[in-house]
């Protein structure tokens, strides 16, 4: 079949002169021709082109002010090491790592960042290694440790001036520090609750010696990122097989491991009254006791079942181990089999036989189902927890090229709105791909009529268009501007590389690069939705700031219901 093509080129923020982008672009050839060295880099000399690109998640880092935010963000994203490391060492394999001496890292200790799903490993002296699942991780990695240096030092040379530290021993609160150093105290004492008890040591760390961190790439090959993918994908192409789902049609889902597992299971609502007794044992000051109060009162919008996944959540992993095996055993049960990711490709996914589904366990939300036609579907869902950029470029072709039964695809995932409001969801019709270059016009799958019975606090806008930007950081408010005047209101980071993918499963050449492509007709079943985390013009606003969880929950339930929807009609089990 062929896809229609225009040989245009997509929307590129360019002007009479110069593009506007020209300074990221820059930024970004800068550090991909320095990591091809076999040697390392010092980050200081990629400090110019970070400044000079004005990224519009770190505005200040060409100031002499504290950017508080640019430095929290970074923190939330690199493991707790990082305030003792001095050499940060990148690659695909933990072969690789052996071979550089480094490691081997099999018997280093595997260490956590808060907001990213990278693995990263801390040998416990000056170096962390970090294993990268595709280019996109080179792209969101090295401008966050950059950032991350830039704001530590501008810390330690204020602490200097102040005479910090004196070694008198004690430890200066956020207030003192936002008085003394600068920055706003609510940033200051957002960093203290992300450091906690570490609060005082590290900042004696960065106030003792400035920061100059040293990177290294160990590979880093297009072959690479493909083989790995391919590892990632035979676990769960041996699940299925040992369960002769292999053949079965798939509908292919890139969202989260909790919304479509609570929409089917029902294992929230079996421990209805354990849920309610966990809240109501809580202090009377947290605010899911109040909450309950609302919705007993029917003073709150919210939803009584997303309450109850929110609790569940909360109390299985407050519980530990036991409860989380609980979990899984009771999910598999119910016909959810959860794969971790062994990989470097750090994106645990899940099987979903519909034939094995108790319509009874449903989420009563979802509609009336036939419990015969959904027992007699052949069809199984795999759902991977959404990956990183162009992560999901290789996952998908993976997927495809092992399948051909693929049925559908359907993304769920995050992102920055130039025009609506945190917890708002997002429909698009039109994808630009900053990786290829390349605009898709979709017929979505989804339309706003699927999206608003469900949605209780935020707005559901359908007709909206996407660009799929390289990295968080590797964008500046020039370039939003310009793509607002062009009506791309929704700034993302998987959209494109699934379109590209797409692309492929429809057409017999590769992904194109610099066009137009319209996707009205394809053989697959293919929707979009994204859900507002953030707003670049409103001082990146994010979920976190609303509140109680669940809020940011809301719009997710809502995408989730109607993708659960969408299969469930496509296999004539929806009445």
């Amino acid at each position: 079949m062929a896809i229609a093509r225009l040989q245009v080129h997509g929307p590129r923020p360019s002007g009479s002169g110069e593009s506007v982008d020209d300074a990221v672009e820059l930024y970004q050839r800068t550090y991909s021709t320095l990591l091809r060295s076999s040697g390392e880099t010092r980050l200081r000399v990629l400090e110019p082109s970070h400044r000079a690109m004005g990224s519009s998640l770190h505005p200040l880092a060409d100031s002499d002010e504290l950017d508080l935010g640019a430095f929290l963000y970074a923190i939330r994203r690199l493991p707790a090491g990082i305030v003792r490391a001095r050499r940060i060492v990148m690659g695909q394999e933990p072969g690789a790592f052996a071979r550089a001496g480094v490691g081997p890292l099999e018997e280093w200790e595997p260490v956590e960042a808060p907001a990213r799903r990278r693995r990263w490993y801390d040998g416990g002296g000056d170096t962390l290694a970090v294993l990268l699942a595709s280019a996109s991780d080179v792209d969101d990695l090295v401008p966050t440790l950059v950032a991350f240096q830039i704001e530590w030092n501008k810390i330690n040379q204020r602490m200097r001036a102040a005479g910090w530290p004196d070694g008198a021993g004690g430890e200066p609160d956020p207030e003192e520090c936002a008085a003394t150093l600068g920055g706003a105290v609510d940033d200051w004492l957002r960093l203290g609750d992300t450091w906690g008890e570490a609060f005082g040591p590290q900042l004696r760390e960065i106030g003792e010696r400035r920061l100059s961190l040293r990177v290294r790439m160990l590979g880093g090959t297009q072959v690479g990122y493909a083989r790995m993918t391919r590892r990632w994908w035979a676990p769960v192409r041996g699940r299925l097989a040992a369960q002769h789902l292999e053949d079965r049609p798939i509908y292919f889902i890139s969202s989260n491991t909790h919304s479509l597992s609570n929409l089917v299971t029902g294992i929230a609502r079996e421990r209805e009254d354990e849920l309610i007794s966990y809240v109501e044992g809580l202090p009377e000051a947290d605010v899911l006791r109040a909450e309950l109060s609302a919705l007993r009162d029917g003073r709150s919008e919210g939803s009584w079942d997303n309450f109850l996944y929110f609790v569940a959540r909360e109390l299985i992993d407050a519980g530990g181990p036991q409860l989380r095996e609980w979990r899984r055993q009771a999910e598999a049960a119910a016909g959810v089999e959860h794969l971790p990711s062994r990989t470097a490709m750090r994106v645990p996914s899940q099987i979903i036989p519909l034939a094995r589904l108790d319509a009874r366990r449903l989420d009563p939300r979802i509609g009336e189902v036939d419990a015969d036609k959904l027992g007699a579907s052949a069809a199984v869902i795999v759902n991977v927890d959404y990956p990183l950029g162009l992560a999901a470029y290789n996952i998908l072709r993976e997927v495809a090229v092992d399948s051909s039964a693929l049925r559908a695809v359907y993304v769920l995932g995050k992102a920055a709105t130039l025009n609506a409001d945190v917890g708002d969801v997002m429909i698009s019709s039109v994808v630009h791909d900053e990786h290829s270059g390349t605009t898709y016009w979709l017929d979505n799958a989804f339309g706003v009529d699927d999206i608003e019975p469900d949605l209780r606090f935020g707005t559901g806008l359908d007709n909206q268009r996407a660009v799929t930007v390289k990295s968080t950081f590797l964008q500046n408010r020039s370039y939003l501007d310009f793509y607002y005047r062009e009506q791309f209101t929704v700034v993302e980071m998987e959209a494109g590389p699934y379109c590209n993918a797409v692309y492929e499963i429809a057409d017999a050449e590769r992904y194109p690069v610099g066009e137009a492509v319209n996707f009205s007709k394809l053989p697959i079943d293919f929707g979009v939705i994204h859900y507002a985390s953030d707003t670049p013009y409103t001082q990146a606003r994010t979920l976190g700031a609303r509140g109680l969880s669940y809020y940011g929950m809301d719009s997710t339930y809502a995408a989730s219901l109607a993708i659960i929807r969408r299969v469930l009609r496509l296999e004539g089990a929806l009445r």
